[in-house]
Protein backbone atom coordinates (compact mmCIF):
# COMPACT_ATOMS: atom_id res chain seq x y z
CA UNK A 1 0.00 0.00 0.00
CA UNK A 2 1.31 3.42 -1.33
CA UNK A 3 1.83 6.31 1.43
CA UNK A 4 -1.11 8.05 -0.81
CA UNK A 5 -3.29 4.62 0.04
CA UNK A 6 -2.22 4.47 3.22
CA UNK A 7 -3.66 8.27 4.44
CA UNK A 8 -6.94 7.67 2.70
CA UNK A 9 -7.68 4.41 4.78
CA UNK A 10 -6.54 6.59 7.88
CA UNK A 11 -9.04 9.39 6.86
CA UNK A 12 -11.87 6.60 6.67
CA UNK A 13 -11.18 5.13 9.49
CA UNK A 14 -10.98 8.63 11.87
CA UNK A 15 -14.47 10.32 9.52
CA UNK A 16 -16.00 6.96 10.32
CA UNK A 17 -14.89 6.78 14.10
CA UNK A 18 -16.41 10.74 13.87
CA UNK A 19 -19.37 9.73 12.04
CA UNK A 20 -19.95 6.51 14.50
CA UNK A 21 -20.66 4.96 11.01
CA UNK A 22 -20.00 0.96 9.38
CA UNK A 23 -18.76 0.43 6.32
CA UNK A 24 -20.69 -3.10 4.96
CA UNK A 25 -19.05 -4.31 1.52
CA UNK A 26 -20.49 -6.77 -0.87
CA UNK A 27 -18.18 -9.87 -1.60
CA UNK A 28 -18.32 -8.50 -5.52
CA UNK A 29 -17.05 -5.36 -4.48
CA UNK A 30 -12.83 -4.15 -5.72
CA UNK A 31 -10.62 -5.79 -3.36
CA UNK A 32 -9.25 -2.55 -2.18
CA UNK A 33 -13.16 -1.55 -1.03
CA UNK A 34 -13.76 -4.68 0.66
CA UNK A 35 -9.97 -4.16 2.67
CA UNK A 36 -11.78 -0.95 4.47
CA UNK A 37 -14.93 -2.68 4.75
CA UNK A 38 -15.64 -3.87 8.62
CA UNK A 39 -17.81 -6.10 7.46
CA UNK A 40 -17.86 -7.63 4.24
CA UNK A 41 -20.98 -10.60 3.30
CA UNK A 42 -23.62 -11.48 1.32
CA UNK A 43 -26.60 -10.01 0.95
CA UNK A 44 -28.67 -12.01 3.78
CA UNK A 45 -24.88 -11.61 6.19
CA UNK A 46 -25.12 -7.69 5.39
CA UNK A 47 -28.92 -7.35 6.02
CA UNK A 48 -28.33 -8.47 9.49
CA UNK A 49 -25.42 -6.48 10.24
CA UNK A 50 -27.69 -3.71 9.30
CA UNK A 51 -30.28 -4.55 11.48
CA UNK A 52 -27.41 -5.73 14.46
CA UNK A 53 -25.50 -2.44 14.23
CA UNK A 54 -25.48 -0.07 17.05
CA UNK A 55 -23.70 2.48 14.42
CA UNK A 56 -26.06 5.36 13.22
CA UNK A 57 -24.42 5.41 9.96
CA UNK A 58 -24.62 2.55 7.49
CA UNK A 59 -22.00 2.49 4.61
CA UNK A 60 -23.20 0.01 2.30
CA UNK A 61 -20.54 -0.74 -0.80
CA UNK A 62 -22.68 -2.49 -2.77
CA UNK A 63 -25.66 -2.01 -5.21
CA UNK A 64 -29.48 0.51 -4.54
CA UNK A 65 -31.31 -2.17 -3.84
CA UNK A 66 -28.96 -3.67 -0.89
CA UNK A 67 -29.05 -0.35 0.45
CA UNK A 68 -32.39 -0.11 0.03
CA UNK A 69 -32.85 -3.19 2.36
CA UNK A 70 -30.91 -1.49 5.18
CA UNK A 71 -33.32 1.52 5.07
CA UNK A 72 -35.82 -0.80 5.03
CA UNK A 73 -34.11 -2.76 8.31
CA UNK A 74 -33.00 0.36 9.87
CA UNK A 75 -35.02 3.25 9.48
CA UNK A 76 -33.60 5.11 12.25
CA UNK A 77 -29.89 4.89 10.67
CA UNK A 78 -28.29 6.67 7.88
CA UNK A 79 -27.46 4.97 5.08
CA UNK A 80 -25.14 5.96 2.47
CA UNK A 81 -24.28 4.13 -1.11
CA UNK A 82 -21.21 6.56 -1.81
CA UNK A 83 -22.17 5.85 -5.28
CA UNK A 84 -25.53 6.40 -6.52
CA UNK A 85 -25.75 4.94 -9.85
CA UNK A 86 -24.46 1.58 -8.60
CA UNK A 87 -27.85 -0.05 -9.80
CA UNK A 88 -28.92 -3.98 -10.68
CA UNK A 89 -29.95 -4.92 -14.32
CA UNK A 90 -31.87 -8.00 -13.02
CA UNK A 91 -33.42 -5.75 -10.31
CA UNK A 92 -34.21 -3.38 -12.96
CA UNK A 93 -36.12 -6.12 -15.01
CA UNK A 94 -39.27 -5.71 -12.67
CA UNK A 95 -41.42 -3.04 -11.92
CA UNK A 96 -44.07 -2.66 -9.03
CA UNK A 97 -46.79 -2.11 -11.31
CA UNK A 98 -45.79 -4.98 -13.70
CA UNK A 99 -45.94 -7.44 -10.73
CA UNK A 100 -49.34 -5.81 -9.85
CA UNK A 101 -50.53 -6.63 -13.10
CA UNK A 102 -49.19 -10.53 -12.91
CA UNK A 103 -50.72 -10.91 -9.42
CA UNK A 104 -54.07 -9.74 -10.97
CA UNK A 105 -53.44 -12.90 -13.40
CA UNK A 106 -52.47 -15.25 -11.22
CA UNK A 107 -54.52 -14.01 -7.73
CA UNK A 108 -54.40 -16.81 -5.45
CA UNK A 109 -50.47 -17.40 -6.07
CA UNK A 110 -48.11 -16.97 -3.30
CA UNK A 111 -45.32 -13.79 -4.81
CA UNK A 112 -41.59 -15.21 -3.27
CA UNK A 113 -39.42 -12.36 -4.22
CA UNK A 114 -35.54 -12.59 -4.57
CA UNK A 115 -34.07 -9.85 -2.25
CA UNK A 116 -32.21 -8.45 -5.84
CA UNK A 117 -34.85 -6.56 -6.47
CA UNK A 118 -36.45 -2.85 -5.84
CA UNK A 119 -37.88 -2.26 -2.46
CA UNK A 120 -41.72 -1.15 -4.35
CA UNK A 121 -41.39 -4.91 -5.59
CA UNK A 122 -40.52 -6.21 -2.09
CA UNK A 123 -43.92 -4.27 -1.02
CA UNK A 124 -45.94 -6.50 -3.50
CA UNK A 125 -44.94 -9.30 -2.18
CA UNK A 126 -45.23 -11.89 0.43
CA UNK A 127 -41.87 -13.03 1.04
CA UNK A 128 -38.52 -12.31 0.42
CA UNK A 129 -35.70 -14.92 -0.03
CA UNK A 130 -31.79 -14.69 -0.95
CA UNK A 131 -30.13 -16.88 -2.71
CA UNK A 132 -28.53 -18.93 -0.18
CA UNK A 133 -32.16 -19.42 1.79
CA UNK A 134 -34.75 -19.97 -1.62
CA UNK A 135 -34.90 -23.49 -1.74
CA UNK A 136 -35.63 -23.68 1.85
CA UNK A 137 -38.45 -20.16 1.54
CA UNK A 138 -39.84 -22.33 -1.78
CA UNK A 139 -40.05 -25.30 0.59
CA UNK A 140 -41.44 -23.98 3.60
CA UNK A 141 -44.78 -22.63 1.77
CA UNK A 142 -48.14 -24.29 1.39
CA UNK A 143 -49.37 -22.67 -1.79
CA UNK A 144 -50.85 -24.41 -4.89
CA UNK A 145 -49.00 -21.38 -6.96
CA UNK A 146 -45.97 -19.44 -6.58
CA UNK A 147 -44.46 -16.49 -8.56
CA UNK A 148 -41.01 -16.34 -8.16
CA UNK A 149 -39.47 -13.06 -9.07
CA UNK A 150 -37.48 -11.60 -10.54
CA UNK A 151 -34.15 -14.68 -11.38
CA UNK A 152 -36.14 -17.00 -13.76
CA UNK A 153 -32.75 -18.87 -13.45
CA UNK A 154 -33.10 -18.96 -9.93
CA UNK A 155 -36.44 -20.25 -9.65
CA UNK A 156 -35.49 -22.58 -12.36
CA UNK A 157 -32.96 -24.19 -10.09
CA UNK A 158 -35.62 -23.90 -6.76
CA UNK A 159 -38.43 -25.39 -8.73
CA UNK A 160 -35.31 -28.11 -9.66
CA UNK A 161 -34.46 -28.62 -6.13
CA UNK A 162 -38.27 -28.51 -4.40
CA UNK A 163 -39.90 -30.13 -7.27
CA UNK A 164 -42.26 -27.33 -7.10
CA UNK A 165 -43.83 -25.51 -9.93
CA UNK A 166 -43.43 -21.89 -10.10
CA UNK A 167 -44.27 -19.32 -12.49
CA UNK A 168 -41.31 -17.49 -13.48
CA UNK A 169 -40.61 -13.64 -14.42
CA UNK A 170 -38.11 -13.59 -16.90
CA UNK A 171 -36.00 -11.79 -15.37
CA UNK A 172 -31.48 -12.66 -15.23
CA UNK A 173 -28.60 -11.05 -14.74
CA UNK A 174 -26.26 -10.36 -17.05
CA UNK A 175 -23.08 -10.86 -15.54
CA UNK A 176 -24.02 -14.46 -14.05
CA UNK A 177 -25.43 -15.61 -18.08
CA UNK A 178 -21.87 -14.75 -19.21
CA UNK A 179 -20.31 -17.90 -17.51
CA UNK A 180 -20.75 -20.72 -20.28
CA UNK A 181 -20.69 -24.90 -19.81
CA UNK A 182 -18.62 -24.75 -22.62
CA UNK A 183 -16.00 -22.78 -20.58
CA UNK A 184 -16.24 -24.94 -17.21
CA UNK A 185 -15.67 -28.11 -19.58
CA UNK A 186 -12.25 -26.24 -20.41
CA UNK A 187 -11.52 -25.62 -17.26
CA UNK A 188 -12.37 -29.38 -15.75
CA UNK A 189 -9.91 -30.45 -17.95
CA UNK A 190 -7.34 -28.07 -17.39
CA UNK A 191 -7.92 -28.22 -13.75
CA UNK A 192 -8.86 -31.67 -12.92
CA UNK A 193 -8.86 -31.57 -9.22
CA UNK A 194 -10.56 -28.77 -8.79
CA UNK A 195 -14.26 -28.22 -7.44
CA UNK A 196 -16.55 -26.77 -9.75
CA UNK A 197 -19.21 -24.21 -7.55
CA UNK A 198 -21.99 -22.17 -9.35
CA UNK A 199 -24.14 -19.20 -7.95
CA UNK A 200 -27.83 -20.26 -8.16
CA UNK A 201 -27.92 -17.35 -10.92
CA UNK A 202 -26.21 -19.04 -13.00
CA UNK A 203 -28.06 -20.89 -16.75
CA UNK A 204 -29.01 -24.33 -15.92
CA UNK A 205 -26.63 -25.81 -17.99
CA UNK A 206 -23.62 -24.68 -15.83
CA UNK A 207 -25.55 -25.67 -12.37
CA UNK A 208 -25.52 -29.36 -13.87
CA UNK A 209 -21.71 -29.07 -14.19
CA UNK A 210 -21.39 -27.76 -10.79
CA UNK A 211 -20.11 -29.73 -7.52
CA UNK A 212 -22.09 -27.18 -5.13
CA UNK A 213 -24.78 -24.55 -6.19
CA UNK A 214 -24.10 -21.97 -3.27
CA UNK A 215 -24.61 -17.86 -2.47
CA UNK A 216 -21.27 -16.16 -2.59
CA UNK A 217 -21.38 -16.57 1.73
CA UNK A 218 -21.59 -20.39 0.98
CA UNK A 219 -18.75 -20.29 -1.41
CA UNK A 220 -16.74 -18.77 1.17
CA UNK A 221 -17.59 -21.42 3.88
CA UNK A 222 -16.54 -24.30 0.99
CA UNK A 223 -13.69 -22.81 0.20
CA UNK A 224 -12.39 -23.59 3.77
CA UNK A 225 -13.19 -26.69 3.20
CA UNK A 226 -9.67 -29.39 3.70
CA UNK A 227 -10.24 -31.33 0.57
CA UNK A 228 -10.68 -28.32 -1.06
CA UNK A 229 -7.56 -27.11 -2.70
CA UNK A 230 -8.56 -25.49 -6.06
CA UNK A 231 -12.09 -24.56 -7.16
CA UNK A 232 -13.65 -23.10 -10.58
CA UNK A 233 -15.35 -20.15 -9.45
CA UNK A 234 -18.70 -19.73 -11.05
CA UNK A 235 -19.56 -16.21 -9.75
CA UNK A 236 -18.44 -12.90 -10.27
CA UNK A 237 -14.78 -12.04 -10.21
CA UNK A 238 -14.62 -9.74 -7.31
CA UNK A 239 -15.37 -12.60 -5.09
CA UNK A 240 -11.87 -14.14 -5.56
CA UNK A 241 -10.28 -11.74 -3.89
CA UNK A 242 -11.49 -12.63 -0.64
CA UNK A 243 -11.19 -16.37 -1.37
CA UNK A 244 -7.48 -16.40 -2.05
CA UNK A 245 -7.25 -13.84 1.23
CA UNK A 246 -8.81 -16.33 3.51
CA UNK A 247 -7.45 -19.29 1.90
CA UNK A 248 -3.78 -18.86 1.23
CA UNK A 249 -2.13 -22.03 -0.39
CA UNK A 250 -5.09 -22.85 -2.45
CA UNK A 251 -6.11 -21.32 -6.11
CA UNK A 252 -8.83 -20.24 -7.01
CA UNK A 253 -9.85 -20.08 -10.87
CA UNK A 254 -12.33 -17.78 -12.13
CA UNK A 255 -15.26 -19.77 -14.35
CA UNK A 256 -15.57 -16.65 -16.55
CA UNK A 257 -12.61 -13.53 -17.17
CA UNK A 258 -15.71 -11.79 -18.10
CA UNK A 259 -18.25 -12.23 -15.14
CA UNK A 260 -18.00 -8.76 -14.30
CA UNK A 261 -20.99 -6.65 -12.88
CA UNK A 262 -19.96 -2.69 -13.85
CA UNK A 263 -22.01 -1.57 -11.31
CA UNK A 264 -20.51 -3.39 -8.40
CA UNK A 265 -17.01 -1.82 -9.36
CA UNK A 266 -18.18 1.94 -9.47
CA UNK A 267 -17.36 2.24 -5.79
CA UNK A 268 -13.59 3.10 -4.63
CA UNK A 269 -12.18 4.52 -1.52
CA UNK A 270 -12.30 7.92 -2.65
CA UNK A 271 -15.98 7.62 -2.91
CA UNK A 272 -16.35 5.79 0.62
CA UNK A 273 -14.63 8.95 1.80
CA UNK A 274 -16.48 11.72 -0.01
CA UNK A 275 -19.44 10.12 1.12
CA UNK A 276 -18.32 10.10 4.65
CA UNK A 277 -17.56 13.64 4.11
CA UNK A 278 -20.50 14.94 2.55
CA UNK A 279 -23.30 12.36 4.39
CA UNK A 280 -24.52 11.86 0.89
CA UNK A 281 -26.40 10.41 -1.24
CA UNK A 282 -28.26 9.07 1.04
CA UNK A 283 -30.73 6.11 0.32
CA UNK A 284 -34.46 6.19 2.56
CA UNK A 285 -37.14 4.13 1.10
CA UNK A 286 -40.60 6.07 2.01
CA UNK A 287 -42.62 4.87 5.11
CA UNK A 288 -45.42 3.23 2.89
CA UNK A 289 -43.15 1.27 1.31
CA UNK A 290 -40.81 0.39 3.70
CA UNK A 291 -43.15 -0.87 5.88
CA UNK A 292 -45.10 -3.37 3.41
CA UNK A 293 -41.73 -4.34 2.30
CA UNK A 294 -40.07 -5.22 6.01
CA UNK A 295 -43.06 -7.57 6.53
CA UNK A 296 -41.63 -9.68 3.63
CA UNK A 297 -37.92 -8.98 4.29
CA UNK A 298 -38.49 -9.75 7.81
CA UNK A 299 -39.21 -13.25 6.88
CA UNK A 300 -35.58 -13.98 5.95
CA UNK A 301 -34.01 -12.96 9.12
CA UNK A 302 -37.19 -14.41 11.31
CA UNK A 303 -36.33 -17.90 9.70
CA UNK A 304 -32.71 -17.16 10.09
CA UNK A 305 -32.70 -16.75 13.97
CA UNK A 306 -34.74 -19.84 14.26
CA UNK A 307 -32.34 -22.31 12.56
CA UNK A 308 -34.38 -22.24 9.59
CA UNK A 309 -33.30 -20.59 6.70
Amino acid sequence: MGNRDAELVEKISALKKRRNAVILAHNYQLGEVQDIADFVGDSLELSQRAAETDAGVIVFCGVQFMAETASILCPEKVVLLPDINAGCLLADMITAERLRAKKKEHPQAVVVCYVNSPAEVKAESDICCTSANAVRVVESLDAREILFVPDQYLGHYVSSRTGKKMILWPGFCPTHVRISPERIKELKREYPQAKVVAHPECRPEVIALADAVLSTGGMCGYARRDEVREMIVGTEVGIIHRLRKENPGKRFIPASEQAICPDMKLITPEKILWSLEKMSPEVKVPERIRLRAKAAVDKILEGKSKGKM
